[in-house]
């Protein structure tokens, strides 16, 4: 036995090309989203006849150059099997350092079934990929391959409905991409959802953001979007963690843990600082009341996730070593696939091996409860 050493605590799979055919409802199948050629001759999924199709080049980037990196003409054939093959992922986690990792769910194919009105469609298809995810999977070695689920946006019953499912399926962990209630801004309608998550002992994770029907936000593409891929995370997240924060959620809801995905680190004592500040200043004639420090409650409820993050490594007793987990982001165009250990070390020179240990690993074995040691 040995204990784990390097855990990502964000990565992704790309659905294989049978996962509609073998897991959705037959009655579906029609409108289920198809592989088809993009303009290069690369595999790419169509949502909905005349969409424009999503290609898979920047999500399935593992051992490619920089160079080589662009959305087109990449097919399943072409692009390393460990993207969407649980068995050949294990054998690259291995062959890279990981010793486990923890599956994110694709948003633009969430989105998809989410925002159909259909709430027979919605449903079935997030639970089709729950299903796969679980029982097909991760189940090749649950110890290793942690799934999160993504929960459906049908209003709060549903979501408290099938997180439990998931559970028994043996997640650890639930996806939100949009707030429980199914409403813009976050209120106490949501709280029977947190409530349920904090008894069932559920982390709740939000992927860099909340959709909004007010601003929606489409995929990112093209040269124009490269500075917001970039900063996305660190742009987005930060008014969601305020929001969560601020509403009294953690009061009512102490032993909830909040996993802000993809968000980085660096600028949190930054934001930390001038929640604090602003707290002070406004408080009263706000009628805000929440029991503590706003800093309190991101020392208390959340975690942060970073990829390449040589700042908020440097900045990590101001962000707090207990709220930092690394990842990988694998297989998407931001991972270092087979340099994990090379960026790691290079980020974490100087730091304490005991400190060092609970930012590539033991948060994640805290936070999911994951057993303490692996077999060799």
């Amino acid at each position: 036995m040995r204990e784990y050493r390097l855990i990502d605590a964000d990565s992704h799979t790309l659905e294989p090309p049978h996962i509609w055919t073998s897991w959705l409802a037959k009655k579906f199948h029609d409108r289920a989203p198809k592989l088809v050629k993009d303009a290069d001759g690369g595999d790419a999924w169509q949502f909905q006849p005349g969409t424009p199709p999503m290609e898979i080049g920047l999500v399935t980037t593992p051992g490619r150059s920089y160079e080589e990196i662009k959305w087109t003409g990449y097919t399943y054939d072409t692009i390393r099997k460990s993207c969407f093959e649980p068995k050949a992922r294990l054998e690259d986690m291995t062959f890279d350092g990981v010793d486990a990792c923890f599956l994110y769910p694709s948003q633009r194919t969430m989105f998809f079934f989410m925002g159909n009105e259909d709430r027979e469609f919605h449903l079935a298809g997030v639970q089709a990929y729950n299903n796969w995810l679980a029982q097909e999977f991760c189940s090749v070695d649950p110890k290793r391959l942690c799934g999160l689920a993504q929960m459906p946006n049908l209003g709060v019953q549903s979501m408290i409905d099938e997180m439990k499912r998931c559970k028994q399926l043996g997640f650890r962990g639930v996806i939100i991409s949009t707030w429980p209630s199914g409403e813009d801004d976050l209120s106490e309608k949501d709280d029977a959802f947190f409530a349920a998550a904090q008894d069932l002992g559920m982390p709740v994770s939000i992927h860099i953001r909340i959709q909004r029907k007010r601003n929606p936000l489409g995929v990112l593409k093209g040269v124009a979007s490269i500075s917001n891929m970039a900063l996305a995370g660190m742009l987005l997240f930060p008014p969601i963690m305020s929001e969560l924060i601020m509403s009294g959620l953690f009061d009512r809801f102490p032993r909830l843990i909040v996993l802000g995905v993809e968000t980085e680190v660096g600028w949190i004592p930054e934001a930390l600082e001038q929640l604090d500040n602003f707290y002070w200043r406004n408080r009263t004639r706000t009628g805000l009341k929440i029991r503590h420090l706003p800093s309190t409650y991101f020392h208390e409820n959340f975690c942060c996730t970073f990829i390449k993050d040589a700042i908020g490594v440097k900045l990590r007793h101001d962000v707090g070593v207990r709220n930092m987990a690394w990842s990988t982001d694998f297989p998407h165009h931001g991972c270092d696939w087979p340099y994990s250990r090379k960026v790691v070390d290079e980020m974490m020179v100087g730091v304490p091996q005991a400190e060092r240990y609970e930012m590539l690993a033991g948060n994640m074995v805290r936070i999911y409860g994951l057993p303490q040691a692996l077999e060799r």
